[in-house]
């Protein structure tokens, strides 16, 4: 049912995580490394992932917004002093309630139903993609990237949707605008809005008129 929910262990990250996007993550904090001794054990291992609205990944006591993405655990590397794994983003969720933090941190969660591509959004989302790809062009020019201009991306469009969103040159807090996004085609727009807004901030910074955005 819609308003059905379920406990998942959480992440806090100071990052965005879109659907269908990789998530490396090391893994070294005792709250976490008990999270994954708990969710490894199961079918599916997963656990949520919510960017941090105030405060560090690491040690605790931060803020975090309450809108997430579930992280699906793909392969898990177990070293010496760490854990290394992939995960990939699944559905979007909301938080319901934060519960217990120990030992590592909990809530109840609604999961959201899948963004809907209608075929009228597939020409939006083939323009979203050429400015995207072309800001990364001219910024990766300057400025360390973590996805080349070039980089291979779905041919479902409704996947590939979230990973032209998930490799724009964008911040944390505009990243988390689109993944809170109500339709394709908010998505989209605010998309290209924020894509024009980033590639103008870094202009203005090889300009020499202003310091580079980070």
């Amino acid at each position: 049912m819609a308003d059905a929910t379920r406990e998942l262990p959480m992440f806090p990250l100071g990052s965005v995580l879109f659907p269908g996007m990789p998530l490396p993550l090391r893994v070294f904090e005792p709250r976490y490394v008990a999270m994954l001794s708990s969710v490894l054990g199961e079918e599916d291992p997963e656990f949520g992932v919510v960017l941090i609205e105030r405060g560090s990944e690491v040690g605790g006591g931060d803020a975090r917004f309450g809108f997430g993405t579930v992280a699906r655990i793909a392969s898990v590397q177990v070293g010496d002093d760490l854990i290394v794994l992939l995960a990939t983003g699944g559905a979007r969720f909301e938080v319901v309630r934060w519960l217990q933090e120990d030992p590592f941190p909990r809530a109840e969660v609604r999961e959201l139903p899948p963004l809907p591509l209608e075929a009228a959004d597939v020409p939006a989302l083939d323009e979203a993609e050429a400015l995207v790809r072309s800001t990364l062009a001219r910024v990766s020019e300057f400025a360390e990237l973590p996805w080349p201009p070039d980089v291979e991306l779905s041919g479902e469009p409704a996947e590939r949707l979230w990973q032209v969103a998930g490799i724009a040159p964008l911040g944390s807090l505009d990243q988390l605008a689109l993944l809170r996004s109500g339709s394709a085609a908010a998505l989209l727009a605010r998309l290209v809005e924020e894509t024009q807004a980033a590639d103008e901030r870094f202009t203005v910074g090889w300009s020499g008129d202003d310091d580079l955005p980070g």
